[in-house]
């Protein structure tokens, strides 16, 4: 990292072509620059305190309604089975595709 002056530091990042055309469209349909769009995104993540709270919230009401708690190692095997049913299932053009309408979204977990 270098920085430009004691309070701005600056760092140059390495992406493919293909995200930086993206983040450079997004930048310009917002009306920002690509380095204005990139700090808005950067504070607009949450960092991993606050994507715990969260989860932990969730945790401790499934637990308290039907006793379900697993341990960590069960929720990395879990983890583990999601991504595979999700790669299995093609997710990325499930997920461009956005939300499924409410009566394909009652069907049967795959």
């Amino acid at each position: 990292m270098t920085e430009k002056n004691a309070t701005t530091p600056e760092a140059g990042i390495s992406v493919p072509a293909e995200v930086y055309d993206r983040l450079a469209g997004a930048a310009a349909g917002a009306g920002l620059s690509l380095r204005a769009y990139l700090g808005r995104l950067a504070q607009s993540l949450p960092t991993p305190a606050p994507r715990a709270e969260p989860a932990e919230r969730t945790r401790a009401v499934r637990h308290e309604w039907n006793g379900y708690d697993p341990s960590e190692e069960e929720q990395a095997e879990l983890d583990v089975e999601l991504d595979r049913r999700l790669a299995r299932a093609g997710t990325r053009d499930l997920l461009a595709a956005g939300p499924a309408p409410a009566s394909a979204a009652s069907g049967p977990p795959g």
